[in-house]
């Protein structure tokens, strides 16, 4: 996989890392943490501009991230509650409570959002649910573009400081990655177990 993303980035330059960042945040089967190591890679061998770099790589996060987004508000939440009075134990949600998320979402989604672009896990699937709730288009690209700045930029100086030593960038944002989603699952779990429906 490294060989293949390493080819691409030879071949397509900006164009291939954009096109890597679209496609994982469409369907992620890489992460933008190797794809933007392995592009700091780039810069400290002098294949690259940094600023360039993050700029493209940005670009493609936002581009990928209004795929769910546009898809959540075709969808829209109202459509789900048939979903949600069926499925509620596994959802941990019934339908009073989803509404009230719909609120929160509509006063702090930007936040929400914001964040999320720092996390391993969640960090596309939360587009989703800013369509849902029809978050205003130009707060969702603003607070998407803002935060994948950041988080991009993180992972190029990473991978620029680490040079031709990448593994060593995995070995600690690996196992952080499986720690957060160990903490997630078990969360969700012990939720299903503890849910009961108001009312």
């Amino acid at each position: 996989m490294t060989d293949f993303i390493l080819n691409l980035i030879a071949a397509g330059g900006y164009l291939g890392i954009f096109a890597l960042m679209v496609i994982e945040n469409v369907f992620p089967p890489i992460p933008s943490e190797v794809i933007m190591g392995l592009g700091g890679i780039a810069v400290a061998r002098g294949d690259m501009s940094l600023p360039l770099l993050i700029a493209w790589a940005t670009a493609g996060s936002t581009l990928g991230n209004l795929f769910w987004y546009w898809i959540g508000r075709r969808i829209g939440y109202e459509r789900f509650r048939p979903f949600i009075e069926r499925h509620g134990r596994w959802l941990t949600v019934d339908w009073p409570e989803a509404e009230r998320l719909q609120r929160f979402f509509v006063r702090h989604g930007q936040w929400v959002v914001f964040v999320f672009r720092f996390m391993p896990t969640g960090r596309t699937l939360i587009s989703l649910p800013a369509g849902l709730t029809y978050m205003p288009l130009r707060r969702f690209v603003l607070w998407t573009f803002l935060g994948s700045t950041i988080w991009n930029s993180v992972l190029a100086w990473a991978g620029l400081y680490f040079g031709s030593n990448f593994e060593r960038l995995q070995h600690y944002v690996g196992p952080a990655a499986i720690a957060i989603t160990a903490t997630l699952l078990l969360s969700y779990l012990w939720r299903v177990v503890t849910w009961r429906p108001r009312g």
